[in-house]
C-alpha cells in the first residue's frame, strides 16, 4: 500500500524514515514544499494554496493514506483538507495531552512555529488538556530555517531550552517536525530534568490502525 507523507521541508524526511522502518512492507512517498518553506510564519489561506496541489499529486500517485507531517498545516487546515480529500489523513499535532499527563511540575514547554501557536486548534488543546498547567512557548521561530539550511546554532538551541528548564518545565514538546533533527541535542541538554516528546511513535501506531481498516 502507498503511504503519502507531506511536510513543508526536511521534517517530513524524519517522519518518512520512521514510517519506512516501522512498516517496511508499504511504499512511502514523501513530498515537501521547499519552494515555500518555512510555513510557520505564513497565513493559513496562503498555506492552503500550496498544499492542495501537493496532496492531489499524492492521491493521483495512488496513495491511500496521507500523513500530514506538519503541525502548522494540521492545526490550521486539517478540517478543510479532510473535506477536500476523502482518503484518510493521519495528522501530527502538538502533543499537549500526553505532556499534560506526564508533567510532575505542572509546567510544560511547547516548541512550535508562530502560526501553530496562534491557531485555534492549539488553543483548544490547551483548554481541553492543560487548563491547570503552565504552558511555556519559547521563541523557536528561527529554528526551521536554521535546520532547513543544515545549520546547528548550538547557542540558539541552548538558550531556548535552558530558558524553559529554568522555568520548571519537565516535559518539552517538539511541535514542529523540523525540530526532530535536533532532538538529540535537546535531549542531552534536558537530561535528568525534562522528558522530550515528539509524535513519530504515536503517528506510526495510528497509521497501523488506519492501514488495518483499509486492508
Amino acid at each position: 500500500m502507498k503511504i503519502g507523507v507531506f511536510d513543508s521541508g526536511v521534517g517530513g524526511l524524519s517522519v518518512a524514515n520512521a514510517i519506512g522502518t516501522a512498516l517496511p512492507d508499504h511504499e512511502v512517498i514523501l513530498r515537501d514544499d521547499r519552494k515555500h518553506v518555512p510555513y510557520g510564519l505564513r497565513p493559513p489561506e496562503e498555506i492552503l494554496g500550496f498544499v492542495v496541489p501537493i496532496f492531489q499529486e499524492l492521491v493521483d500517485t495512488g496513495c491511500q493514506v496521507i500523513v500530514v507531517a506538519c503541525n502548522t498545516v494540521t492545526t490550521t487546515l486539517i478540517g478543510e483538507l479532510r473535506q477536500r480529500f476523502k482518503i484518510p489523513l493521519v495528522a501530527i499535532e502538538p502533543m499537549v495531552k500526553p505532556a499534560a499527563s506526564l508533567t510532575k511540575t505542572k509546567v510544560i514547554a511547547v516548541c512550535a512555529t508562530p502560526t501553530t501557536l496562534a491557531s485555534s486548534r492549539y488553543a483548544q488543546l490547551k483548554v481541553e488538556f492543560a487548563k491547570d498547567i503552565t504552558v511555556l512557548e519559547p521563541d523557536c521561530s528561527d529554528w526551521p530555517v536554521m535546520i532547513e539550511d543544515g545549520q546547528r546554532d548550538q547557542q540558539k538551541i541552548d538558550s531556548r531550552i535552558t530558558q524553559v528548564l529554568t522555568a520548571g518545565a519537565d516535559v518539552i514538546v517538539l511541535a514542529c517536525t523540523h525540530y526532530h533533527w535536533i532532538e538529540d541535542e535537546i535531549t542531552k541538554l534536558a537530561k535528568g530534568r525534562a522528558q522530550i516528546l515528539q509524535p513519530e511513535p504515536a503517528v506510526i501506531e495510528q497509521l497501523k490502525r488506519v492501514l488495518a481498516r483499509l486492508a
